[in-house]
């Protein structure tokens, strides 16, 4: 059976667990990392020597980490080819949504969710935390231009792209700061909360 490490309230987790629950697959999912520890120790490290979650492990020893990796490699796998076109373009542009995902709009977020969910109240820097949200809007505008007339995020219908991203946007759209009105993000995001593949992690909350 697939063995998924690493706790819940990880984006990078929540990207597989969504994707193994889209395509139906059996799997444990064990607490690593966070408060939850054990993402230091010799075992782990075994595993993936960076220390971060998630890592999936197979029943013939396979091992694998990076979070869009994974779920590229699940996504392959399956013989519907329903999240990862086999067609080289449209697989493409695919994966060019998961890179923008990793390389631009979770990068842009990052100091406004460390500083308003996992840091106090009282040594918050108000600063990195308008810098992080002016940056995330400009990738959020992008984000919403682009769904203007579309259903997802590619041609190929609700893809691996739109799982992490959506992972993505739902942190975006879970933090308490001010946003713009975007329209097309918040009709793709519904629907995409919708998919009980989904359930588990549009459930989640910023922890």
């Amino acid at each position: 059976m697939l063995k998924i490490l690493g706790r819940l309230s990880s984006v990078n987790v929540q990207k597989v667990v969504w994707c193994a629950d889209e395509l139906g697959l059996a799997y444990e999912r064990a607490d690593v990392g966070g408060s939850f520890g054990g993402n230091l120790t010799p075992d782990y490290l075994a595993l993936n020597p960076n220390g971060l979650v998630p890592v999936i492990r197979e029943d013939d020893g396979f091992v694998l980490y990076e979070s869009n990796a994974i779920v590229r490699y699940l996504a392959a796998k399956d013989e519907r080819a329903s999240l990862w076109p086999r067609d080289p373009r449209k697989r493409a542009d695919v994966d060019r949504w998961m890179e923008w995902q990793s390389t631009s709009f979770t990068p842009a977020m990052r100091d406004a969710f460390w500083q308003l969910i996992r840091v106090a109240a009282d040594k918050r820097n108000a600063a990195a935390v308008e810098a992080s949200r002016a940056e995330s809007e400009k990738l959020a505008a992008i984000l919403d231009r682009h769904l203007e007339g579309r259903d997802y995020l590619t041609d190929s219908g609700f893809s691996a792209a739109d799982i992490v991203v959506g992972c993505a946007a739902h942190r975006w759209l879970s933090l308490p700061v001010a946003r713009e009105a975007r329209p097309n993000l918040q009709r793709w995001y519904a629907a995409l909360k919708s998919r009980p593949g989904s359930r588990q992690v549009t459930s989640q909350a910023l922890t």
